[in-house]
């Protein structure tokens, strides 16, 4: 557990203008909109979307996330403790490590009847898109448009794997990409299977391998291409071609 709620620094006026800097308010917000809720054995998770003018009269975005009794257990928590601990954690040490993903707004958690609770508040990535989103328009972008999304992808597992770290459940929906002026960018989400790489290279094949697999809109070249970019590479090596194989080709996977 931790002593007190992590509140960003960027987060702390906008959610005190609202009354909502605490657990108990938060755990307690209530809205109109539509609420996902999933439900696993005794506990549930509620997800909402939240958006909260500021003092200067513009819209703050973030996704609520309320947990009760959805808990993992680990070799540090045996008995169990809520998902969203274990992803507060992964987004903490993601930014730390410099690789882009999810935002914390607020974390906090807290034993209520027995149960434990959690609460984790995520800034919206409403300006990203999920790969799946690009992938629905793939025929009707431009050549450069694809281009500067499969180097940002690229870039963005290339990161998570150089940090020694495998995301575990790596399909397109999980890679949030922008696009603008500048190219491409990319953050990760969805980071409460991530660990170390701890058996090296066969963990990032995995990843890769989850990611390319269910990208078949991308052509084998544009695949090609996103592999180079991934090792740092500028042409195709006996390297990268392999490591294509190895991907795509599922009998030599599973061999």
């Amino acid at each position: 557990m931790i002593e007190s709620a992590f509140i960003a620094v960027n987060a702390r006026d906008v959610l005190a203008r609202h009354g909502l800097d605490s657990f108990e308010a938060l755990w307690c917000y209530s809205t109109s909109d539509g609420t996902d809720i999933a439900k696993r054995d005794k506990g549930w998770k509620k997800v909402i979307r939240i958006d909260l003018e500021d003092a200067n009269g513009e819209s703050q975005s973030f996704y609520l996330k309320r947990q009760n009794h959805q808990l993992v257990r680990s070799l540090r928590h045996p008995l169990g403790e809520p998902t969203f601990a274990r992803e507060f954690r992964a987004i903490q040490l993601f930014a730390h490590l410099g690789i882009p993903a999810l935002e914390t707004a607020f974390f906090d958690q807290r034993r209520q009847q027995g149960h434990q609770q959690a609460i984790l508040l995520t800034r919206a990535l409403d300006i990203y898109k999920p790969l799946t989103y690009w992938f629905d328009q793939w025929e009707t972008l431009a050549w450069r448009d694809r281009q500067d999304l499969i180097l940002a992808a690229a870039a963005l597992v290339r990161a998570l794997h150089n940090a020694e770290r495998m995301h575990n459940n790596l399909y397109p929906k999980h890679l949030f990409l922008k696009l603008d002026d500048d190219g491409a960018g990319a953050r990760l989400i969805d980071l409460v299977e991530t660990r170390p790489a701890w058996f090296g290279e066969r963990d990032k094949i995995r990843d890769l391998r989850s990611l390319l697999r269910r990208s078949p809109v991308a052509t084998r070249g544009q695949k090609l291409r996103f592999l180079l970019a991934y090792l740092g590479k500028q042409q195709p090596s006996s390297r990268s071609r392999q490591l294509l194989v190895q991907i795509t080709d599922r009998k030599k996977g599973k061999a």
